[in-house]
């Protein structure tokens, strides 16, 4: 039983334990695919969520000018509230310049994301809409989503459990039927 205890351990440990990762909901997906703006071809690619939402812009490398500058603009579509921008940042990626920006969504509804690009070599805009998801119940979501495994676990070790209790019983069985002749043989004296 020792081991069944050390799962469960484990499990609320996991579940307890606090996470830098925020809801997730699904991987980023592109919203802009291989799309000339200014001097570049890019593809905007996203993962929004209330509360933070990412976004992932992916630059060809032999188009990348020294001085690039991108911005992404988010506003609500029924222009509830003004369009606010948020600077991309230029990160490591192999094969690819990619720059990320993270942009605040205070509702689930249809955003309008603009993304501007500037350079020297010049600059361009392209648009899109994206639907924001809601953020999910956190990390609430990681025991919804465990559940079944953990109901299959439980049901597993209660089978294995029970197999050895009955195994255990029928061997003890076995063994008194055995030692009951012989105790009976040495309980009657000999003729």
């Amino acid at each position: 039983m020792s081991a069944a205890v050390s799962f469960g351990f484990r499990v609320v440990l996991l579940l307890v334990w606090p996470t830098l990762a925020s809801a997730h909901n699904g991987p980023p997906f592109p919203i802009i695919e291989n799309k000339k703006v200014g001097p570049c071809r890019v593809a905007l690619w996203t993962h929004p969520d209330v509360g933070t939402g990412a976004f992932y812009v992916f630059v060809e490398p032999a188009t990348v000018p020294d001085d690039l500058k991108i911005k992404i603009g988010v506003q609500p579509v029924t222009g509830r509230l003004p369009e606010k921008f948020y600077e991309a940042e230029r990160v490591k990626s192999r094969g690819q310049a990619q720059y990320n920006a993270v942009a605040d969504f205070d509702r689930q509804e249809l955003w309008r994301v603009r993304l501007v690009i500037q350079s020297s070599e010049g600059g361009g805009e392209a648009t899109a809409q994206v639907e924001v998801t809601p953020p999910g119940f956190g990390r609430w979501d990681l025991l919804l989503y465990l559940s079944p495994f953990l109901m299959v676990a439980f049901l597993w070790l209660y089978g294995i459990s029970r197999m050895k209790r009955r195994k255990n019983a029928r061997l003890r069985d076995g063994a008194e039927t055995a030692i009951a002749p012989q105790a009976a043989g040495h309980a009657k004296p000999s003729n």
